[in-house]
This record gives structure tokens, sequence and C-alpha cells, in this order.
């Protein structure tokens, strides 16, 4: 159990130093800061003066160095921006982002979750066939656009619903809603799919067999049977709690991490989009961690196999 572990923390580990040292090249290719944020009209004077106040005019592997160095100090960077420390700017929009995530997550699990086993046990009803053919729609229709769709019906032509901004509760209902449908959707096609897989099985038959209750077939031996794909799923959204908010922010113009992020990459803030892409891979690469671990203490034989990946 140890080795098993050890070897999902280490893969973890290097998974994060990836994803920094990815995002930390791509950002220094991608344009010059001192033109973003002082424009292209300053003279070369002060545009050479910022770079080298920012270190800019270092050599990329000294930069790469000296990042990774203050990660170790525990200073992710200050905003070229106002100048103010990148993880005060994330931290101050994390509940924005949490006001909109988590009410959406439950929401996604309540509604997908249900429908995928209901599903499931009426296999080709018109039940099945309605729950499916949402999920597709669901999965396939891009979120921006479900946005733009309820901000037309909900807040322009019926004016139920505002359609931006963060004054009240019925701010965010809108936001929520695009957010969980997408999920719910996945959900619901991956817990029908478990759970046919699961009936399909000899030991559901011989359950069946020896007279035990439908009922009791389908939630002692069915359901905990099919959970471990729906548990692959659920850690995978926990993981894009944070990332998965950064459209649906963008078009209600709702002030979380997410719209931080795209204005950060506008304006080449780069200690700003380093700290909120460290914090996006710790948070997937955590819950893909919590999910192995589960795996490993609920099925011993996941381990002996991950023992000698």
């Amino acid at each position: 159990m140890g080795r098993y572990f050890a070897i999902r923390i280490g893969r973890a580990a290097l998974t994060i130093v990836l994803v920094v040292t990815f995002a930390f090249v791509v950002l220094r290719l991608s344009g010059d800061p001192a033109l973003m944020i002082l424009g292209p009209e300053a003279p070369p004077e002060v545009l050479a003066a910022f770079r080298k106040a920012w270190g800019l005019d270092d050599p990329i592997w000294l930069q790469y160095l000296d990042y990774f160095g203050a990660i170790a100090k525990g200073e992710l960077g200050r905003s070229m921006r106002d100048g103010r420390p990148a993880i005060e700017l994330v931290l101050e929009r994390i509940p924005a982002t949490l006001a909109l995530t988590l009410p959406a997550f439950f929401l996604k699990v309540a509604l997908g979750v249900p429908a995928g086993i209901y599903a499931a046990l009426h296999r080709g009803s018109g039940v099945d066939r309605a729950v499916m053919m949402t999920a597709v729609a669901g999965f396939t229709v891009p979120s921006f656009v479900l946005a733009l769709l309820l901000v037309l019906v909900f807040a322009v032509q019926l004016g139920w619903l505002p359609s931006g901004g963060q004054e009240s509760w019925r701010h965010a209902i809108l936001p929520i809603t695009t957010l969980s449908l997408g999920g719910a959707a996945v959900l619901a096609r991956f817990t029908r799919s478990a759970m046919l897989e699961v009936l399909g099985q000899p030991y559901i038959r011989t359950a069946s067999a020896k007279g035990v209750p439908w009922r009791k077939v389908v939630t002692s031996h069915a359901l905990p049977n099919a959970a471990i794909p729906t548990v692959t799923i659920l850690g995978f959204m926990v993981g894009t709690l944070i990332a998965g908010a950064v459209v649906v922010e963008s078009v209600f113009a709702w002030p979380g991490v997410g719209r931080l992020l795209v204005v950060a990459v506008a304006n080449r803030d780069l200690a700003v989009v380093q700290c909120i892409l460290l914090l996006v891979a710790m948070t997937m690469v955590s819950s893909n961690l919590i999910v192995d671990f589960l795996y490993g203490f609920l099925d011993p034989r996941l381990r002996a196999k991950g023992a000698h990946a």
C-alpha cells in the first residue's frame, strides 16, 4: 500500500512541475509584457527599465530557476499591473468563483446521477431515450453557447433574470445553471453506462435468480459496483471547479478567478497567470490523487496493480 501511494504522489508532483514549466515557457514566448502594459508608444528606455525591474531581460533559463526558487520560499510573484502579490489577487477572487462552482457541482450530482440510474433501470423506454438525448445535447453544446442562449431567453426576452454582475443571488442563477447542465449531462451518460455494465454481470443475474428483491439487488449490488466510474468523473469535476468557470465568468461578468485569468492573460501579467495555473494544477492533481487513494482503499486489486506500474 505504501508503494502504491508513493507512486501516485510522485506522479502528482511531476504533473504539477510539468504544467508549471509549460505555462512558464509559453507565457514568455507569447508576447512582451512590457509592450502590453506600457504600450508600444512607450520610450525604449522606459521599456528597457521595466524589463530590467521585472527580470525579463534575463535568459529564460535564469528566469525559470528564479521562479522555482521563489516558489520554494512560498513567493508567487507580484502583479506587473499594480504591484500587489499575485496570490493576494487570486485569493480575493476565489470566494466569488466558489459561490458559482460549488452549487453547480452539487446540482450536477443531484440531476445527473439519479437521471443516469433511472435511465439504466428503464433501458429502451421513452424516459431512457429522453435522458440520453438531453445528455448528448448537454455534452456537445459549448458552455459559452449555452450561456448566451440562457441570457437571450431569460434575461433579454423574458426579463426574469439579470444578464451579468454580482449584485444579488439572482445574478448567480444563470451562471450556476450554465455550469451545472453540461456536467449533469456527462454524469447521466457515464452513470447510465456504468449501471448497464454492472446489471449485465453474472452476479446480478445470480442474485435475482435466488429471489433477492430487485430493489435490494440494485441498492446492494449494482449501485456500489457502478460507483467507481462515477467517482472518476466526480473527481475530475472537483478538479475543474476553478478552471471550468473561466468562460462562464467572462460571459456573465462575474468577478471570479476565471475572469481574472482572462484579464491577466490579455495583459501578460505573468505572475498572476502563473499563480492561477499553479492553483488549477494543484486542485486537479489533488482531486485525482484523492480518487486514486479511494480506489486503493476500495479495491485492493488496484493497489497491487499500481505497485507494479
